[in-house]
């Protein structure tokens, strides 16, 4: 009789209702869960926008959701590196471990830019796979979305058409909103732009944008006094429109060049939560190219 409180207990740690449990590395794809999922899929985001993604701690709360999920959604390409590994292996649960179908990856469904020849420590914070940030890019979501629509569906195959019909829904509304956003976004065609980190790659070349430089010196490495000197310099010969970084980065050496060339500073969100509007993956989009819009001006 003793037994049975914590068994209450352990059905009511999940909402009846929810079918899949899903552990998402990082908030869009926590997003895009819900998206496709809705009351079928109860969504966990191990981390937040204000977070980077590359420096997460695998703590204990981390591991403990980790051990029921049926579902982790990661970027993959070497983002999580550091800490989901450790995450699968000690959460002891079968389900997630790379190779199994409650693990997803989600750049394994799209093409990586800017994949290394070669790779050593002396070019920093390089991943051999590629770019792992692919999310900015609407065509990204698109693929990714599709794949892992279906995954959702062979793992709970009694609400199967429930997923597909979301998938179907979410990916008709996204097409639509492409389009607007790539409409809306001609005047960045060509935009010179100074990133902080490359993490913005793919957004820069959906949209036809130039990255002109980078804050960091190397992948990985913060912005130093002496680069950020060479960068002015740089500028001033071939300037840039704007500085753009994400909201987890240090707004002081982007301020600090700013003001000295002249040209805006901006934080866009990078992913859902990262300002007031971006909320979902929708707004995440629209938010952002009103900032960039902004700065054209």
């Amino acid at each position: 009789m003793r037994l049975v409180p914590s068994l209450v207990l352990c059905v009511l740690s999940w909402p009846a209702h929810a079918a899949l449990n899903v552990f998402a590395c990082e908030p869009e794809w926590g997003a895009l869960a819900r998206e496709l999922g809705g009351e079928k899929a109860n969504v966990y985001v191990a981390s937040t926008a204000l977070q980077d993604p590359h420096r997460i701690e695998a703590r204990p709360s981390l591991i403990a959701r980790a051990r029921s999920a049926d579902l982790a959604i990661c970027t993959g390409a070497e983002l999580e590196i550091g800490w989901m590994p450790l995450v699968q292996t000690q959460s002891g649960n079968a389900k997630i471990q790379a190779g199994q179908p409650g693990y997803f990856e989600a750049a394994s469904v799209v093409p990586l830019l800017e994949k290394p020849e070669r790779v050593d420590r002396s070019m920093g914070d390089v991943h051999a796979a590629g770019n792992p940030h692919v999310h900015l890019d609407p065509r990204n979501i698109a693929r990714i979305a599709a794949a892992l629509g279906e995954r959702m569906a062979d793992l709970d195959p009694a609400n199967r058409k429930d997923y597909e019909t979301r998938t179907r829904n979410f990916l008709e509304r996204w097409r639509e909103a492409t389009a607007r956003w790539e409409s809306k976004a001609a005047p960045l065609k060509g935009m010179p732009l100074v990133v902080y980190h490359k993490n913005m790659t793919y957004m820069i070349r959906w949209l036809g944008m130039r990255e002109v430089a980078n804050l960091e010196p190397k992948p990985g490495l913060p912005p130093s006094t002496g680069h950020l000197t060479e960068l002015l310099a740089r500028l001033q010969r071939e300037p840039a429109k704007a500085i753009v970084r994400s909201a987890y980065n240090d707004p002081r050496p982007g301020e600090w060049l700013a003001e000295r060339a002249k040209i805006p500073s901006i934080a866009i969100a990078f992913t859902v939560g990262g300002t007031p509007q971006a909320k979902d993956l929708f707004s995440l989009y629209d938010d952002t190219l009103e900032r960039l819009l902004a700065a054209a001006k």
